[in-house]
């Protein structure tokens, strides 16, 4: 084949990346109220999520957690892994609002059990003096 027949791969490349540049360009003319509004979703999720972060955690995750956490740092909706680790723990959260209220009251039922069943067995091992005090 010669250089007349087809265009260098670099040119094709080049003219292929210009077409894909052009066609998002055209759709966000397009649709430009759904890029602002995903951009300004995004953003106030991030907000809420990273607001008051004085609680340190340590954590390691696996490689595909990973991914994603990097993910949102290489779009620069977060500017670390700490700051991605935040955001998704805070949206699973809000996500599973319901199950994490369910688990708070199975989990004050557990602490009230508890008390009662110190209670039963201080009352059982106090010294036989004290019992019959009471």
């Amino acid at each position: 084949m010669s250089d007349k027949e087809s265009p260098p791969v670099e040119e094709q490349v080049a003219a292929e990346s210009v077409e894909e540049v052009s066609a998002s360009e055209t759709a966000a003319k397009a649709e430009p109220w759904k890029f602002s509004e995903i951009a300004s979703s995004v953003r106030t999720a991030v907000s809420r999520a990273l607001a008051d972060r004085t609680n340190v955690v340590m954590v390691r995750v696996n490689d595909e957690t990973l991914r994603y956490l990097d993910m949102l740092v290489e779009a620069d909706i977060c500017k670390s892994r700490s700051e991605s680790a935040a955001f998704l723990i805070a949206e699973g959260v809000r996500a599973k609002t319901a199950l994490y209220e369910r688990i708070a009251e199975v989990t004050e039922q557990i602490a009230e059990l508890r008390r009662q069943l110190r209670e039963i067995v201080s009352d059982e091992v106090k010294p036989a003096g004290e019992q019959a005090a009471s």
